[in-house]
């Protein structure tokens, strides 16, 4: 691989790897302050997922390594070189963290998609990680979604595009439902 191609895969998995770290500790977040009458199911389905997106994080991390680059994985790093808010909820129901939490899965699937394509032609190893990286978030926000659909597949957060908004919007279906 030419150094060029392997500094700009670097930096990619470098944002993907700040997005997973992200992703773990909003899980972790999430799974402290989740309240209400689903809050046992929600509270048990998170611990998994923190599990397998902090192996995708050692993953990313590695990768980076065999690349040459160097993984940055301290908060800090994190922090100054995302383009994204922190998550928005604290303590609150399960539902509406769920609506909450499709939103960021939306976002971190779009931009692992990205990546993916990005590594098409220049590291098809890195493209491979990436895809199977992307059936366990796939997979993870169907579970989420699971909890957020009708029967028809009718979301209650759709069309919301901020995590209070996806959040209001499931609690308020929640409230509704006979």
């Amino acid at each position: 691989m030419k150094a060029q191609n392997s500094a700009e895969i670097i930096k990619l998995l470098q944002m993907r790897l700040h997005a997973l770290n992200d992703v773990a500790l909003t899980l972790k977040h999430i799974h402290w302050n989740v309240v209400g009458p689903h809050f046992i199911a929600v509270h048990e389905m998170l611990d998994p997922q923190v599990e397998q997106v902090r192996s995708m994080t050692d993953d990313l991390a590695e990768r980076i390594s065999t690349l040459g680059g160097e993984p940055k994985g301290t908060p800090g790093a994190l922090v100054a070189e995302r383009h994204w808010n922190d998550y928005s909820l604290g303590r609150a129901e399960a539902l509406g963290h769920l609506g909450a939490l499709d939103l960021v899965y939306t976002s971190v699937i779009e931009e692992h998609r990205a990546a993916m394509q990005a590594t098409e032609q220049s590291d098809p190893v890195t493209q491979d990680m990436l895809i199977e990286q992307l059936r366990g978030l796939e997979l993870f926000q169907w579970f989420v979604r699971a909890h957020l659909e009708n029967s028809g597949g009718r979301l209650s957060t759709a069309g919301a595009s901020t995590e209070t908004g996806a959040a209001s919007q499931a609690a308020e279906q929640a409230r509704n439902q006979p």
